[in-house]
């Protein structure tokens, strides 16, 4: 069992930055992989990036070019740096892990944080 808890997310305003933490519980974070994705008000929840146990990294065009995932092991936490954000980037963002990337990929696998609140306005 893995339990995720994100936090980072606020208020901020446009062309701002944000850095969103999950941190998993479990001895074995570092053979998970991991996934960030959001879901806005009325639409579907979508993948933004997500990133193997080998530290390989891949985005979506929602994330691509302004964010960047990455994790730390030793501290079994995953992060997500965004920035320029703009306000299309409001979303719930949520975390996610699982044994294999093609399983974070699908999204329907492995286990799941709470969610973290991202607003971007002026």
């Amino acid at each position: 069992q893995v339990q995720l808890v994100e936090s980072g997310g606020g208020l901020v305003q446009p062309g701002g930055s944000l850095r969103l933490s999950c941190a998993a519980s479990g001895s074995i974070f570092s053979q998970y992989a991991m996934g960030w994705w959001r879901q806005a008000p009325g639409k579907q929840r979508e993948l933004v990036a997500a990133i193997t146990s080998g530290d390989i990294t891949n985005y979506t065009d929602s994330g691509k070019g302004r964010f960047t995932i990455s994790r730390d092991n030793a501290k079994n936490t995953v992060f997500l740096q965004m920035n320029s954000l703009k306000p299309e980037d409001t979303a719930v963002y949520y975390c996610n892990a699982a044994r294999y990337i093609s399983m974070v990929v699908a999204g329907a696998l492995g286990y799941w944080g709470q969610g973290t609140q991202v607003t971007v306005s002026s």
